[in-house]
């Protein structure tokens, strides 16, 4: 795979299965795992360029939409560093996640064409294109069943080699690229059916064309569905051929039983996209390779591993069992077998229990039955584990409780985690360095060794040091804000930044609340002494989402009449970050002053951006909600802004009844700010612009931005404050950084699900010529 002990000595190798990859650029990342970056930066002045600006040029490969996608990318540079034999499989998208821009204050979607000058860092693999097919016709006989007259789409493997760092190890993600078997059809071409000519082409490259067609009508919602069976479906004949194939340049099959397939493979499934690896393994099993029905769902249980991501419900993905009628006809046969079993088995624990059948069921009845996704991947897999302690509570004990009441020793927490190298040592080598000089570098692979700046967190060199990268980085970012968005910022004031994906659940909207009612503070007493502050908002709505278009909407909106009020001045500016991306979070990030993490407490999996804050120096406001709650027990909560209501408090409130209209008439200025909203103060040009975003939180808001909003200003109060004394603001700040060892985590936890204790190192031998073997010149 990497290295000849790989074949030699195969070990189990991950095979982490993914709809996103969100890698952002490669250069920089690639030159510091491999120890290259000074050396090539004298090489590149040598010939009279300049590095940053080749770095700039490279495109952003945005195969992902916000944290899933992140966290895939992170796992697989740590799964390298720490010389797990791992292979990242995904789809190549020709259009990543869209380009946003905005105009007159909306969102407007751009294709992200990110290959038009090409990939370099990919090899196109073409001796491993395999088929996959869809809808056709199943045929049982006393020899079997048969999947018979399939459209056929070809896959085709490109290879990106993913470096550890400094460890002489180079994994794979291979992404699948969609092809027609018939690729051009000339007669008809000739006698004019020029569109009929490429029709066939065009429909099997729409697989791979685009992250996440629009849903919101039937063609979409099945494009989707085969986006997720092509990659599964590739991935396992890959993965089946390289356990068939184990010696070193064989590609004859060598082991004709499955008996040690999943001492071999351990396969992970990055939330419910991937769920039909489990039908799909089976289909193979026991169609392709004859094996007994009980024996190959033992092998598929031993395999796969779950990682949910969610806990939002409308996010648990539910197909209509008609789409998979047309589309996947024997997988539907083997998800009801699958099924009957399961509830077989649920009956005989639980006698008697018919609600308990129909909440357990894989099929959904009612009017259109669908199948529950989440549920089929906790059923298939031997490991479910969430992505924060308190998403795996709510994982066990609401979302997949019933389940857990069945099997609770398959349930397990593996907190998130970021890679260092990406995240602080490319992002923000000024704090790297600076941390380097007092403790070495050994915490680029093993982060807890940032315990050692503890005692250090009085030392008056250390705190000077930390206070002048962070002002530094905030001049640096302030310069680009000037120059890529045309607006000038005042880089004393305080950077709170709020970037992460639009979404009503992480309730940018309380926020909005915040920075009007500061304006109206300015506004009533503009001789008072205010914190300068610059609020920075970015981040992209699903296209399909009107709401978070609002959002968008509003954030401009607002930002219009505060950096042009006149009395206003540089106290308060309001900026959204268009087209917010990998390479723009590696500049805001080092530069933020105060992280906003402000989901309803409940509602956030994990989040991994938090992590991010922390490690290069900003503090953090939250709710206790994903991985916000183990920062604050490391840290210590006085060393962050903690507000808002717990997730007993939110249970609590919803059997109470959620009356957002109680805190609008109780509080002033909570009021004052709904009204400026509703009555076009903030959109004179169209008064009732956001007359449904105001709608939807006096009468229908579910992630209760009212109820926080009185916590969430006082908290605001506080964190001015500690502003003002810079001394003790960057004592905590050091705080943070020491105590984000456990959060921001590289240990094979990163790995997630699969067979913990049997996952270990590759340990390489002496380095020749002919030694290392980089995955993407491998199988």
């Amino acid at each position: 795979m990497r290295h000849l002990s790989c074949f030699l000595l195969p070990p189990q190798r991950i095979y982490y299965l993914s709809l996103e990859f969100y890698m952002g650029r490669t250069l920089q990342n690639t030159m510091v795992n491999l120890g290259l970056q000074n050396a090539c930066d004298e090489a590149i002045y040598q010939l009279g360029l300049d590095l940053e600006e080749l770095e700039e040029m490279e495109e952003d490969a945005g195969l992902g939409n916000g944290g899933l996608g992140r966290l895939a990318a992170c796992f697989l540079d740590s799964m390298a560093t720490l010389g797990l034999a791992a292979y990242g499989y995904g789809i190549r998208y020709e259009f990543g996640i869209f380009n946003q821009k905005i105009v007159n204050g909306w969102q407007v979607e751009e294709a992200d064409d990110w290959l038009r000058y090409g990939n370099p860092w990919e090899k196109a693999r073409p001796e491993y294109t395999l088929p996959v097919h869809f809808y056709g016709r199943v045929e049982h006989s006393a020899e079997g069943v048969r999947w018979l007259d399939t459209q056929v789409v070809l896959a085709m493997p490109y290879d990106t080699p993913v470096p550890g760092y400094k460890n002489d190890t180079v994994n794979t993600m291979r992404l699948w690229s969609a092809k027609a078997p018939n690729d051009f059809k000339l007669h008809d071409f000739n006698v004019g059916g020029y569109i009929e000519a490429v029709l066939d082409r065009n429909l099997a490259e729409n697989i791979s064309r685009v992250l996440y067609p629009n849903d919101n009508f039937f063609e979409g919602k099945e494009l989707r569905l085969k986006q997720e069976y092509f990659v599964v479906a590739a991935t396992l004949q890959d993965v089946i051929r390289r356990f068939k194939s184990a010696k070193f340049g064989c590609r004859d099959p060598v082991r004709t039983s499955f008996d040690t397939f999943p001492d071999k493979v351990a396969i992970q499934l990055n939330d419910t996209h991937p769920a039909l690896a489990i039908p799909e393994l089976m289909r193979i099993l026991v169609d392709v390779e004859k094996v007994d029905w009980d024996k190959a769902w033992d092998i598929t249980k031993k395999t796969c591993a779950y990682t949910n991501h969610t806990v939002l419900p409308e996010a648990l993905e539910r197909w209509p069992v008609s789409m998979f009628e047309k589309l996947l006809p024997r997988h539907l046969e083997i998800i009801y077998a699958i099924n009957q079993r399961h509830l077989d088995h649920v009956a005989a624990f639980f006698p008697g229990d018919v609600d308990r059948l129909r909440r357990m069921s894989v099929i959904e009845e009612g009017d259109c039955k669908r199948i529950n996704m989440a549920h089929l991947c906790v059923i298939g897999s031997h490991a479910v584990n969430g992505v924060a302690r308190i998403h795996s509570e709510i994982v066990k004990h609401s979302v997949f409780k019933d389940f857990y009441e069945l099997e609770p020793e398959k349930f397990q927490n593996k907190t998130n985690g970021i890679t260092p190298r990406r995240w602080l040592l490319l992002c923000n080598p000024g704090l790297a360095d600076t941390i380097m000089e007092r403790i070495g570098e050994g915490f680029l692979t093993d982060l807890s060794q940032l315990r050692k700046l503890l005692p250090l967190v009085n030392d008056e060199a250390l705190i000077r040091d930390v206070a002048q990268v962070k002002q530094e980085n905030k001049v640096k970012f302030s310069a680009f804000l000037e120059k890529e968005y045309g607006v000038k910022v005042n880089p004393a004031s305080m950077f709170d930044v709020h970037v992460k994906r639009i979404h009503e659940y992480k309730r940018q909207l309380l926020n909005c609340l915040h920075v009007v009612t500061l304006y109206n503070r300015i506004k009533k007493d503009p001789g008072q002494a205010f914190v300068p502050r610059t609020v920075m908002i970015g981040g992209k709505a699903a296209p399909g989402y009107h709401m978070a278009k609002m959002i968008i909407k509003l954030v401009t909106s607002i930002g219009d009449i505060v950096n042009h009020d006149p009395v206003v001045g540089d106290r308060l500016k309001v900026i959204f970050l268009e087209n917010y991306r990998v390479s723009l979070a590696e500049k805001v990030i080092p530069a933020a002053d105060l992280s906003q993490q402000i989901s309803t407490a409940g509602t956030e999996a994990s989040g991994t951006g938090n992590m991010k804050f922390m490690l290069n120096g900003a503090l953090t406001i939250g709710t206790m909600d994903g991985a916000n709650v183990e920062m604050a027990e490391e840290a210590g909560a006085e060393n962050l802004f903690i507000f808002g209501l717990r997730v007993e408090d939110v249970e609590a409130l919803d059997r109470k009844g959620y009356n957002a209209r109680e805190y609008y008439e109780r509080l002033p200025e909570l009021r004052q700010a709904v009204d400026q909203i509703s009555n076009g103060f903030f959109s004179p040009r169209k008064p009732d612009c956001f007359k449904d975003l105001v709608d939807m939180l006096l009468n229908h808001d579910r992630f209760k931005v009212f109820a926080d909003y009185e916590a969430y200003v006082a908290c605001q109060a506080r964190v001015d404050q500690l502003y003002q004394d810079p001394k003790e603001w960057t004592k905590k700040v050091i705080r943070n950084i020491a105590c984000s060892a456990s959060c921001v985590s590289v240990q094979p936890k990163a790995a997630h699900g699969p067979c913990q204790a049997t996952l270990q190192p590759i340990v390489l031998g002496p380095r020749t010529k002919s030694s290392l073997t980089p995955a993407a010149c491998g199988t």
